[in-house]
Formats: C-alpha cells, sequence, structure tokens
C-alpha cells in the first residue's frame, strides 16, 4: 500500500501547480495568438529581469538558531514585482489603450523573472519554488481583476481616468497583496504546522514595509506609462531601487546582530559551562513552540535571543554547573545564575525585553511572561536529555514526564504540551522527536 502524502505536501504542491498550468497556458496562448504591443512587452519584461537581477539572495528573518523570526522580513525583489503588477494594470501607454491581456502579462513576467534569476540560480542562491509560485498566480490574480475590466470599457465608462481610477488601482493592488500574503502564510503552514493565524499576521505586518512601496510603485508606474509612455519606467524605478539598497543595509545590520548573539552564546560551549549546541538547540526549539503558541515574528526574535543567551549567567559562576545542567539545581541557584545572566546581557546592547526573559526564566510559571515560560520549559527539556541521560525517545519520554510533573509550579501545562505537541512532529532540526504520552 502506498503511503498517503503529507497534508502539508498536498498543499504545497497544489500551490505550485496551478502556478505551473498558469504559465504554461499563459505561453501557449501568447505563442498562439501572438505578442501584442512588443515594445511594452519588452520595456516592462527588461524591468521585471533587471528586478530579479537586483534580488538579495537569502531572504532576512532566518535566526541564529536556524529558525524563522519571521516568515517574510521583507519583498527580496521589489523591483520586480513593481514592474510586475504595474504590467498587470497597465489599461494604456500614452494614452493609446492596450490590449495585450491576463494570459500575455503572465508569460512576459515569468519570461523575464526566469530570465533574471538565472544568474543567481548558477550561483547557487536563487530563490525557491514557492516563491515563484506565488509571484506567478498572484501576477495572474491582478491582472485577471484589471484586464478584462478595462478592455471591456467598464473601467473607463464608470471611474474615468481621474482619481477614482487611481484609487481602483490601489485597491486591486492592496487585494493582490492580501492574496499574496494569504498564499505565503499557507506555504508556510503547510511546511512547518505552525498556526495559520499568526502567521497570516505577521506577512500582513511585514506588507506595511516594502511591501506598500512595492504597492505604491506599481499604481504610480501603470498611472505614469498611461501619461507619459514608457520612458517613465526609469525615472520611477529609481526611488525603489535606493529603498531596496537601504533594506539591503538594515538586513546586513540585522545578520550582524545575530551573530555577535550567537557568538556571545557560544562562549559558554568555549568555556566549558554548557554542552556543545546545546544553546542552539534550545534556541531552535524555543521558537518552534514559539510559533505553535501564536507568538509574532518580532517576539518570537526576543525569544530565540532569550534563549540562545539564557545560560550567559554561568560564565560568572567560581564552580561551574555540573555538565550545565541548570534544570537540576535548587530554585534559588537558578535564579540567581538568571538575574547574572540578565545583567551580562543588558552589557551586550541587545534589547531590553531580551534581558527580561533571561532573568525571568527561572521564576514561578505564574510570574513569568510567556517568553521566560518557553525558555524555561525547553532549557529543561534539553538537560534532561543531554549526555549521559539516556538516548532516543526514551529519554524524551522521560524527560516530558518530568516537565508535566513539575507543571504545579516551575512549568506552564500549555507550554508543556505545546512542546511535546512540536516534538511529535519532528521538533526543530538536530532535536531529538519523541511522540508525547
Amino acid at each position: 500500500m502506498r503511503p498517503r502524502p503529507r497534508p502539508g505536501a498536498v498543499t504545497v504542491g497544489a500551490v505550485r501547480g496551478a502556478a505551473l498550468l498558469l504559465g504554461l497556458a499563459a505561453f501557449g496562448s501568447t505563442l498562439w495568438h501572438g505578442l501584442d504591443e512588443p515594445g511594452n512587452a519588452l520595456a516592462f519584461g527588461t524591468l521585471v529581469a533587471l528586478g530579479e537581477l537586483a534580488r538579495w539572495g537569502a531572504v532576512p528573518g532566518t535566526g541564529a538558531a536556524g529558525a524563522a523570526e519571521e516568515p517574510r522580513a521583507s519583498e527580496p525583489a521589489p523591483l520586480a514585482a513593481a514592474g510586475a503588477l504595474a504590467y498587470a494594470l497597465l489599461g494604456t501607454s500614452a494614452g493609446a489603450p492596450t490590449t495585450h491581456g491576463v494570459p500575455q502579462t503572465v508569460a512576459v513576467v515569468v519570461a523575464a523573472g526566469l530570465a533574471g534569476i538565472v544568474p543567481h540560480i548558477a550561483r547557487g542562491r536563487g530563490p525557491g519554488l514557492d516563491h515563484l509560485a506565488r509571484r506567478v498566480l498572484t501576477v495572474g490574480f491582478a491582472a485577471l481583476c484589471f484586464q478584462p475590466l478595462y478592455n471591456a470599457g467598464a473601467v473607463t465608462e464608470h471611474l474615468g481616468q481621474g482619481p477614482a481610477y487611481a484609487l481602483f488601482l490601489v485597491l486591486l493592488l492592496v487585494l493582490t497583496a492580501l492574496c499574496d500574503a494569504v498564499l505565503a502564510a499557507l506555504l508556510l503552514r503547510a511546511r512547518t504546522g505552525f498556526p495559520y493565524g499568526p502567521l497570516l499576521r505577521d506577512e500582513l505586518r511585514a506588507f506595511l514595509g516594502i511591501g506598500s512601496a512595492v504597492c505604491a510603485t506599481g499604481t504610480v508606474m501603470a498611472l505614469a506609462v498611461a501619461a507619459a509612455g514608457l520612458w517613465a519606467l526609469p525615472v520611477l524605478a529609481v526611488p525603489l531601487l535606493l529603498t531596496q539598497v537601504s533594506f539591503r543595509r538594515y538586513a546586513a545590520v540585522r545578520t550582524v546582530n545575530r551573530q555577535t548573539i550567537a557568538s556571545l552564546a557560544r562562549a559558554t560551549e568555549i568555556a566549558g559551562c554548557t554542552p556543545p549546541g546545546h544553546a542552539r538547540r534550545v534556541a531552535a526549539l524555543s521558537a518552534a513552540v514559539g510559533r505553535e503558541l501564536g507568538l509574532s515574528g518580532a517576539e518570537l526574535a526576543v525569544l530565540e535571543h532569550a534563549a540562545l543567551m539564557h545560560d550567559i549567567g554561568q560564565l560568572s559562576l567560581v564552580d561551574p554547573v555540573a555538565g550545565g545542567a541548570t534544570a537540576l539545581l535548587p530554585a534559588e541557584e537558578q535564579r540567581r545564575i538568571a538575574l547574572l545572566g540578565g545583567e551580562v546581557v543588558r552589557r551586550t546592547g541587545v534589547p531590553e525585553a531580551v534581558a527580561v526573559v533571561v532573568e525571568r526564566q527561572a521564576d514561578p510559571y505564574r510570574e513569568q511572561p510567556l517568553p521566560a515560560r518557553i525558555v524555561r520549559a525547553v532549557n529543561a527539556y534539553d538537560d534532561l536529555t543531554g549526555p549521559g541521560t539516556g538516548e532516543g525517545a526514551a529519554a524524551a519520554l522521560g524527560a516530558l514526564e518530568r516537565l508535566r510533573l513539575g507543571t504545579a509550579r516551575d512549568y506552564h501545562p500549555d507550554v508543556v504540551e505545546c512542546l511535546a505537541r512540536v516534538l511529535a512532529r519532528g521538533g526543530a532540526a538536530g532535536v531529538t522527536s519523541a511522540v508525547p504520552g
């Protein structure tokens, strides 16, 4: 009997399959009917290709522990996205009506996008298939909402070419952005199993950044080309390119900050205070549990950084803790180490919220913020399944049972059960999986 595919794999396959079918149908229709207005197609295709060439490789938002701080920190190719949306909403060019329609819009955007990402693929930094599928489907959605109505004359008849028409384009692009956010959250939900609501909320929050600039630029491009012709494209591309450079620098600063925090976290391992990989395992599993509990991207960033640095207080001890397992110490000693850690973290310049989580990780759970509850439970789990505690599912199940027995004071019951669910699904990379009893 063939094994049934996982629901997540079915969802991802359905989205990719829909994008592939749409792309093939668009190419077939364009080849059959020929290319309308080659000048417009070449200009917008070139803009999309250049935008893909100017994309940055990895989307910012991947944390030091390998867990995603945010589903999508920003659009990695904003110029290409704006150009594609502008072509989808192009009704006239220099006063002359356009007739390129939905299939040609999709075909030109797909062909130009593929041409622009070839150099990235050659360097092993190409975009994922999920991103390409979303681009095809969202551009097709925008063109389908606009082109048939405009070509039928309904848009100009009811709205004219004034402010109402511009507002109509903005509303269409906002609707398209919502469609893209829904698809992105759906794909991430299928891959990770995290709750859909917080993922969608993070995608919508990300739209308020460079996503809003993409929509605004796409609208202005469509309106400017309608009035002034294709010469407006290079002029309007410059502000978005400058915005992209600023986001690239911001992403670089975030990357350096995460690397700095990861290096500080390794100090306890180098000093022999904690086992190798302990901080990264706790951070990765804490982020997975935080996602399961519905934390947002910003909250997950604080959680991950605090989890990476949760044992840094051990550097202030005269006598190191045996095996670095603070979960096995008396409550007073755990509290003292946590306070020392919070003081050290405050001197590193990281956000105050990170230090608060570190210093409150040893409090009774009823007095803790949610991130501190997560760090405490996950740290205890890793301590109880570390070297010398046994191997395999038996050790994991034993650790979960000890956490459940400690839910009267030390560990929040919801966090422990959420940890068990995450572990049952495979947890985070490099973390032992066990089915909860």
